[in-house]
């Protein structure tokens, strides 16, 4: 499967190499200052509860992810250089 350009929310980013220490709230901490976070989820394991150490961050308009994007992509935080970019939609089984 292809993926097109109008198939991607351009306004959800993922945000991958987090710090273990990082949880929702940080999150919302770390890209608030960009624009209206919508909303954001670090995904943990399911049995401990522990992150995974990346999570999705989605904003209310483009501009303020594409800002994001720019200016948090390979930032570092706590010792490690976050990966941030448009998030892809969840792969078909």
């Amino acid at each position: 499967m292809q993926l097109e350009v109008s198939d991607l929310n351009n306004k959800k980013l993922y945000v991958g190499n987090l710090p273990y220490s990082v949880d929702k709230d940080a999150l919302l901490e770390l890209f608030s200052s960009f624009g209206d976070v919508v909303d954001a989820v670090v995904i943990t394991d399911k049995y401990t509860k522990r992150s995974k150490g990346f999570g999705f961050v989605e904003f209310a308009d483009e501009k303020a992810a594409e800002k994001a994007v720019a200016e948090m992509n390979e930032k570092e935080v706590d010792g490690r250089k976050l990966v941030v970019n448009v998030a892809r939609p969840p792969k078909e089984n």
